[in-house]
């Protein structure tokens, strides 16, 4: 279906625009919330289904780029009024919106997000919370300035385990923290050349609009929409923005951590395209109440992450270590065991973060595996530990289940927008953390080279690296 064929069959107008009467008039009386939706394909849809399924909220507006994501998300809720463009859903429905939830690739969720709050819309934006550091700054500043709720979409940020894992390491259960690995072998890179020629651009597509405030650049098939976007420097964060962020949330806020003073970044010399496919990037952060005087953080990426170290050693993960080599010598060729998907009690999980303290490790799964805390070598029992905070916080009983407990993020904003409540990742900290993991992108521009961070001023030591703390908006 292209956009011709689709503003035809929903009657939408020139703009994109259907009237849904029975919600015109509907108000933020203190017990329903209209929300608009900027991006409703992929996780877009995921976060639509999310908002929606809270009892409090009517679907008022959608807007995306891509005609097929647009009917599709129409067909879950006929009476919203669909766009193509966010600027004219904003600026036609302005009095018809509560709150606004923008699930666009990375680099329209700041001018997206920017425009919504400059009319005093609450905001939901999803993770990375910005494509640059001085865009993360001004959303922080803007949402400050006029009060307004608003939440980055990490959605773990509310599961059990992560906030156990924040009361256990803020309990002192392993002693002031000194050192933080995190890994994802997820591969969000792209190590090839810059892409040739031009293909047509599909009929449902509205190139122009999907660019945004972003360089002009020939359409590929394949390159950019709906799925690569994330490797590629001009539109996404690569790993380190999408798994990174959510890996590194719970150290980061159990660690009531800033922003680093140092960042290096080990990785293949920079294209100017494409992320690369392998990163190691190594943070120092100033001490905190829970670190020691300072603390280093070392980020894994890419297939094989992450790279051995003897703080991420498990009981038992020596002698199967072991074998392992033993066999390669031989000459057989399976995977070590750090890269299972489903980890045993001596297998590092596929994903996580190790947490080094004075008084002993924790490990982190990800997602929704209890953390073990580990002494000496061996596995340490905490469920008396566990049990105690659990009831202390009301935490209730691990659950699961992503189906029931991913929604509770959403709701958490939606309550918040009704005056119910409060946002847990607001942009105040989203800012924070969102900012710590672009200066990581920032320095594998740089390998190698060790690049110091003026929080107070926002720049760079070596100026070189400033060039990438922002980026110019094409007019669109």
């Amino acid at each position: 279906m292209n956009k011709r064929e689709f503003l035809k069959t929903t009657g939408a107008g020139a703009l994109g625009v259907m009237l849904a009467p029975s919600l015109l008039h509907a108000a933020m009386n203190g017990n329903r919330l209209r929300t608009a939706h900027i991006g409703v394909g992929n996780m877009g849809n995921e976060d639509l289904k999310a908002i929606s399924s809270h009892p409090a909220v009517d679907v008022v507006a959608l807007c995306d780029v891509d005609a097929i994501n647009l009917s599709q998300a129409h067909k879950l809720h006929p009476k919203a009024r669909v766009f193509f463009d966010y600027r004219a859903m904003l600026e036609e429905m302005g009095d018809e919106i509560d709150a606004v939830i923008v699930s666009t690739p990375d680099h329209t969720h700041a001018p997206a997000s920017m425009l919504a709050m400059q009319m005093s819309k609450p905001v939901y934006c999803q993770k990375p919370l910005t494509h640059y550091v001085s865009e993360s700054r001004a959303m922080k500043k803007l949402a400050t300035e006029k009060g307004l709720v608003t939440q980055m979409g990490i959605q773990v940020h509310s599961f059990y385990d992560y906030k156990l894992a924040t009361l256990l390491i803020q309990s002192g259960i392993i002693g002031k923290v000194h050192t933080v690995h995190a890994w994802s072998p997820k591969n969000w890179g792209y190590d090839g050349a810059l892409p040739e020629g031009e293909d047509p651009v599909p009929p449902q597509l509205d190139w122009n609009l999907w660019l945004g405030t972003s360089p002009m650049r020939p359409y590929k098939e394949g390159v950019y929409h709906p799925g690569n976007w994330r490797k590629l420097m001009d539109y996404g964060c690569g790993t380190l923005g999408d798994m990174g962020v959510h890996i590194f949330d719970t150290p980061y806020n159990a660690l009531q951590l800033d922003v680093p003073r140092t960042i290096m970044t080990e990785c293949r010399p920079s294209n100017g395209f494409g992320y690369p496919e392998h990163n190691t990037v190594t943070y120092e952060f100033p001490g905190t109440e829970y670190t020691t005087k300072s603390l280093k953080w070392i980020w894994y990426d890419g297939k094989g992450a992450p790279a051995m170290h003897e703080d991420l050693a498990l009981p038992g993960m020596e002698s199967k270590k072991n074998k392992k080599e033993q066999d390669k010598e031989a000459g057989v060729k399976d995977k070590i065991s750090l890269d299972a998907k489903v980890a045993g009690e001596n297998e590092l999980p596929e994903q996580g973060a190790m947490f080094v303290g004075e008084k002993g490790r924790l490990l982190l799964p990800h997602f929704m595996q209890l953390p073990r805390k580990i002494v000496r070598g061996k596995y340490v029992d905490i469920s008396k530990e566990i049990a105690k905070l659990s009831k202390e916080h009301n935490l209730g009983e691990p659950i699961r289940n992503y189906e029931t407990e991913g929604p509770k993020h959403y709701h958490q904003f939606v309550d918040a927008c009704l005056g119910k409540g409060e946002c847990s990742a607001p942009f105040d900290y989203a800012a924070r953390l969102t900012e710590t993991i672009l200066l990581g992108t920032i320095a594998g521009r740089f390998p190698g080279e060790t690049l110091h961070w003026d929080a107070e001023n926002a720049r760079f030591k070596e100026d070189k690296a400033n060039t990438y703390l922002a980026g110019d908006y094409r007019e669109f």
